[in-house]
């Protein structure tokens, strides 16, 4: 099973976290899942940009985005040429380091 590891957000999981996931779990739904409260105002549609990740290590095992996410992820704070929306990243069976950004464009944060 590979591992999916958030690194330290100061509001999110001010510790960071080491979980477990399952391969075509998408990296939103493991955060979820591990109570790591990440937005999705889109409710996991790609039509925002509030799950924004930046994949720092294991990038290249995931699928390629589709035109729709990129243009999505155009419009992402502190975008980076590992950015992904975590709704649309799904995993594969390797390890992952993960950062949830400071910040998101979204002004009213959902609570979902």
């Amino acid at each position: 099973m590979p591992k999916v590891i958030f690194l330290p957000h100061e509001e999110l999981c001010p510790e960071g976290a080491v979980v477990e996931a399952r391969e075509g779990e998408t990296l939103l739904d493991i955060a979820l899942e591990n109570g790591i409260g990440v937005e999705h105002a889109c409710e996991k549609s790609c039509a925002c940009v509030t799950c924004h990740m930046i994949v720092r290590e294991g990038f290249d095992s995931l699928e390629e985005s589709d035109e729709l996410e990129d243009d999505m992820l155009d419009k992402a704070w502190g975008l980076e040429q590992e950015s992904r929306l975590g709704c649309q990243a799904v995993i594969s069976d390797e390890d992952l380091v993960v950062e949830i950004p400071k910040y998101t464009i979204n002004l009213a944060s959902e609570n979902h």
